[in-house]
């Protein structure tokens, strides 16, 4: 047998399942993995291997008494350090606050807890979420397996990190603004964001702006499929929610379907900052067009435009919460430089501001799921650069910092902003061990679709590499 962290998730349940492997051995396992890969990478900012072990002996005596078995029982898993786990202190990836054990667990983790799911500990991730990568000031930054001098991306950067690296062998994850498919894209992985409203505990209708969903990050679109539906699994109370299409494994593991497939490299940022692809974004581009058309898509170009007060409505929007933030007025200088200007300016915004521009965006999403209704999917390139450098982000003052993120990233926030689900597909490996994504956005609820497309293109590449063998 291979290796336990060379499985994938889907292979290590079924073994879980059928007794031949024991949770205890799996956690052990990865433990083992995080003690020694850990240091160099930064991907855990806490680890709870004692609760670890002792929930994954209690899952290995739920087997052992006969009964039914939860979707991901005896898995091991991690979770941001934004997110409240009972017992563990949460960071917030800031050192302006207080660092507090949490008295309870999250939504989410107690979701995924009832699913079987194991935690082994807190995930790196920027300041409150902030960033399209995982630095903050209270601990290492989160680096890419794949190049430990560049960063992992972020919000969900130490969790994406710890995936790519065999830590675990999938991971939870939160995009308000592209934080699963940014870091799943710069480490080689599957992220999906799901629609707003699929998954009830991070549905993308309790911030202001409606971004924020939760969605899974693995190595396979399948495993990706199988962690969606246990965390999707839950009564949902919000009264618009994604229309029910699951389970998503089955659509995963069938790949059936042709769609028609409209790609664009228009950014609604380029009316405020000059967008282009550096040479490699735009040869992975390139190779996943031609992937779609070779496993049997239409694809055609599509002529989008976007609102030019899109940068300047997100931000407001975006930045909304720092304004009511519970930072003492004695610690805010220990915020980052990104927070503690993005915070300043928007306690100067005025009410009518903030109105006006949700007011904006609202019309953006209409305007924008219009003009993507001639399609089943829309492509983008998933980033406009390879991963950066650790730093590059931060050597610089805010408005800089802010800029390189949007030219980094300038296709993941609008699908936000429009409540829309997406998915970052690995496809291409330069010259320099780097891996570059596609990203596919479906129409409203159409999951299902991402994950078939994506499966396809998973199927086309392992083909063509053994081929090349």
């Amino acid at each position: 047998m291979s290796s336990l962290h060379e499985l994938t998730a889907l292979e290590q349940r079924d073994l879980l399942q059928r007794g031949e492997l024991s949770s205890r051995e799996l956690t052990a396992h990865y433990l083992e993995r995080i003690e020694a890969r850990n240091p160099a990478l930064g991907a855990f900012v806490t680890v709870t291997a004692d609760s670890a072990l002792a929930e994954a002996a209690a899952a290995d005596q739920r087997r052992v008494s006969g009964v039914d078995l939860p979707t991901l029982h005896g898995l091991p898993l991690a979770h941001k350090d934004l997110t409240d786990v009972v017992g563990v202190v949460t960071t917030h990836g800031s050192a302006a606050l207080e660092h507090t054990v949490a008295a309870a667990d999250s939504p989410l983790v107690a979701i995924l807890r009832r699913a079987g799911a194991i935690s082994v500990g807190k995930t790196q991730v920027p300041e409150f979420g902030l960033s399209c990568y995982s630095e903050n000031l209270i601990a290492p930054p989160s680096r890419n397996p794949l190049d430990p001098t560049r960063s992992s991306g972020g919000s969900s950067g130490g969790s994406a990190a710890a995936v790519a690296a065999g830590l675990i062998s999938l991971a939870p994850g939160t995009d308000g603004g592209g934080s699963v498919r940014i870091p799943a894209a710069a480490t080689g992985l599957i992220g999906l964001k799901p629609n707003r409203g699929r998954v009830p505990s991070g549905s993308g209708q309790s911030d202001l702006g409606q971004f924020v969903v939760a969605g899974p990050l693995a190595r396979t679109t399948a495993d990706a499929a199988l962690l969606l539906d246990a965390m999707a699994a839950e009564p949902n109370f919000h009264a618009t929610s994604a229309a029910a299409h699951g389970p998503f494994l089955n659509a995963a593991l069938r790949a059936d379907g042709r769609f028609r497939i409209g790609f664009s490299t228009v950014s609604p940022f380029a009316a405020a900052f000059p967008i282009e692809l550096d040479d490699d974004a735009r040869t992975s581009f390139d190779a996943g067009l031609r992937a779609l058309g070779a496993v049997g898509h239409d694809v055609v170009e599509a002529d989008l435009r976007y609102d030019s007060r899109y940068h300047e409505a997100f931000q407001t929007v975006w930045t909304a919460g720092l304004a009511v933030a519970r930072i003492p007025a004695d610690r805010e200088e220990d915020l980052t430089t990104l927070a503690r200007t993005l915070r300043r300016r928007a306690q100067g915004r005025s009410a009518t501001d903030l109105a006006t521009a949700v007011d904006i965006l609202r019309q953006f999403e209409q305007d924008t799921i219009q003009q993507y209704s001639a399609f089943d999917i829309i492509a983008t390139p998933a980033l406009g650069m390879t991963p950066r450098p650790i730093g590059w982000y931060t050597d610089a003052d805010a408005d800089t910092d802010y800029l390189r993120q949007c030219q980094y990233s300038p296709y993941t926030s609008m699908v936000n902003v429009c409540g829309l689900p997406a998915i970052s597909v690995p496809i291409f490996t330069t010259a320099d061990g780097l891996s570059m994504s596609i990203q596919l956005i479906g129409r409203p609820s159409a999951e299902a679709d991402l994950l078939t497309v994506s499966a396809q293109l998973e199927d086309y590449f392992r083909t063509s590499q053994n081929r090349s063998a």
